[in-house]
């Protein structure tokens, strides 16, 4: 599989485009990277794999985003790829969800928080991201959400890693058999190719 169809399938697991997915594609990084990979410290890469795993949990049939090392791709896609005005959204938006959780849980830093209690608080946060994004869906110059980089991130690293598309979808290794029409049974997984 090319980077462009892993983008493509998981753009359409997102419903629309993905930051900084352009860069990825055509190989270079931003002009001016305004963050470096060493402002990515080990408390944050955690702190990026466990928002991860609430959005995209482990389960029984499948593990979830840490299992994807989900906050090294971030750090690399944010550090390699992003504009340097995404950067700066993704690295705010890292306190402001600290400062969210704070304020829910009486002074507890997202991390502190229990698991229900931060699974609760991204879903909060996951409705003001969609609320904001309908309001400016008429400006795209209009900067994005922090949660909405940071969900797109999650969704389009487990599925694209190993892990996600071997264990999460159905994996079939390429190049193959040609088979024109293949049955399928209502609530099976989506393919991976």
């Amino acid at each position: 599989m090319t980077r462009r169809d892993a983008l493509s399938r998981v753009s359409l697991i997102l419903g629309g485009t993905i930051v900084g997915a352009e860069l990825f594609l055509n190989g270079c990084g931003p002009s001016v990277p305004q963050v470096s990979a060493t402002e990515f410290t080990a408390g944050t890469i955690s702190f990026l794999d466990e928002v991860g795993e609430i959005i995209i949990p482990t389960s029984a049939s499948s593990p979830g985003a840490k299992a994807a090392k989900i906050g090294e791709f971030m750090k690399t896609i944010v550090t390699e790829c992003y504009e340097a005005k995404n950067q700066k959204i993704f690295f705010e938006g890292i306190g402001k969800l600290n400062e969210a959780a704070k304020a829910k849980s009486g002074g507890k830093t997202f991390l502190e928080m229990e698991p229900e209690a931060q699974k609760a608080l991204l879903t909060e946060i996951d409705v003001e991201a969609k609320a904001y994004a309908k309001e400016n869906v008429a400006n795209p110059e209009a900067p994005k959400h922090y949660f909405a980089l940071m969900k797109q991130l999650t969704l389009w690293g487990y599925f694209s890693s190993e892990v996600g598309a071997t264990q999460a979808l159905r994996y079939v290794e390429a190049p193959g058999p040609y088979k024109g029409c293949i049955p399928y049974t209502k609530g099976e997984k989506a393919w991976a190719l």
